[in-house]
């Protein structure tokens, strides 16, 4: 899918100059196009590009409001988009820090709604299908061609899939943002609320050791100074020091590898959780890579769930909780803690989730299944519509 957009300054081109069928907005940056709808990539996209330094004379260095915004961020970041109100609110933690107008798809040519993420940024981003138009800011959602980016915003939908961006809010979102963070898109406005319910995950807290008294301390010390003063090998094993065992203290194994040899360490970042009623399962990413995923209950299967993003946007008072807040999509026709009681997750998936979950970890809970979008290089994409 491509969008389309004239990504000018709007000094350059009043809003009524764009029409349909002007330069696109963003395409996929391989090269490479799918050969029917619905078929997914298989090359991997390129990495985040760092923008030239060369070019800084073109829109030079970010402005003091950028780093205004930047210092707002207190929490995991979640970009919440209204198609009806062609407005972006940029929330920190469940803190709004900022609101800008926007301009998404036009008729026929729609922004898509659903659960999506910053997948790639580029600051000096052209289209490589329509006449290397500019989209400065560009911060990549999907691979198929949609994206947030600098361009005319008219009051009212003008872009061909696209949302575009006022000059300087495109400047200071790209240089708060960071890959990963969570963008949501809704024909109406949704807003995130706090939620706590037993099945949202919770840290894995280790138990604590047995505390050792005063004297069984002392005693402790008083044998390794002896041992210590033994600086040959006993006479009648042949043993040194550091070979005898310390009466009273287990011998001390190795320590074990955590994972598999043949298993790749996970990915710097937030753990990820999806659970589809369509699929009947339950997946998890970390750094944009699958971890595992495992099939779950869900009571009266054929009844919606509606679509639901939990945020765990910090930790708790209580020890080891998390403090969590929930995005419903419109027209859900379970609320959000009535979806999560449907839910059975089998234990070992809780435990492995549990070591992986911290401040900035979501769970997507939808009747969607794992459409065509979620691919290599992404966080879980639920399209909605």
């Amino acid at each position: 899918m491509a969008c389309a957009s004239v990504a000018l300054f709007a000094q350059v081109a009043p809003a009524h100059a764009v029409q349909a069928g002007s330069p696109a907005d963003l395409r996929p940056v391989t090269r490479s196009e799918p050969t029917q709808p619905g078929v997914q990539r298989t090359m991997r996209p390129r990495a985040t590009v760092t923008a030239s330094r060369s070019k800084a004379a073109v829109a030079g260095k970010p402005t003091p409001a950028a780093s205004d915004l930047a210092g707002k961020v207190k929490g995991p970041l979640q970009i919440i988009i209204s198609l009806d109100k062609q407005q972006l609110t940029l929330y920190s933690g469940d803190d709004v820090i900022a609101h800008s107008r926007v301009s998404t798809g036009q008729a026929g040519r729609s922004t898509p709604t659903g659960v999506f993420s910053i997948i790639q940024k580029d600051r000096w981003h052209r289209s490589n299908l329509y006449d290397d138009a500019p989209m400065w800011f560009m911060q990549r959602i999907t691979w198929s061609g949609v994206a947030l980016h600098q361009g005319i915003v008219p009051n009212y939908p003008a872009s061909h899939g696209c949302i575009r961006l006022p000059e300087a809010f495109a400047r200071q979102l790209w240089t708060t943002t960071k890959l990963g963070a969570r963008v949501i898109i809704a024909r109406g406005e949704v807003v995130p609320v706090a939620i706590s319910h037993p099945s949202l995950f919770a840290p894995r807290q280790e138990p604590a050791a047995p505390a050792m008294s005063q004297a069984d301390a002392l005693k402790a010390v008083e044998q390794a100074w002896t041992f210590a003063q033994l600086a040959s090998k006993s006479p009648l094993t042949g043993m040194t020091v550091t070979d005898l065992p310390t009466p009273g203290v287990p011998a001390i194994e190795p320590p074990k590898a955590n994972t598999p040899a043949n298993t790749r360490p996970l990915k710097p970042g937030p753990v990820s959780v999806f659970i589809s009623r369509k699929e009947g399962k339950l997946y998890v990413r970390k750094g944009f890579e699958p971890v595992f995923d495992t099939p779950v209950a869900i009571a009266e299967p054929n009844a919606p769930l509606g679509t639901h993003v939990f945020t765990a946007i910090a930790a708790g008072a209580d020890n080891g909780a998390l403090r969590w807040t929930v995005v419903t999509m419109p027209k859900a026709p379970a609320g959000a803690a009535a979806a999560l009681d449907r839910i059975s997750i089998p234990q070992a998936a809780v435990d492995r989730i549990s070591e992986l979950v911290s401040v900035g970890a979501s769970l997507i809970v939808s009747d969607q299944g794992l459409g065509s979008e979620t691919g290599v290089g992404t966080d879980f994409i639920v399209l909605t519509r």
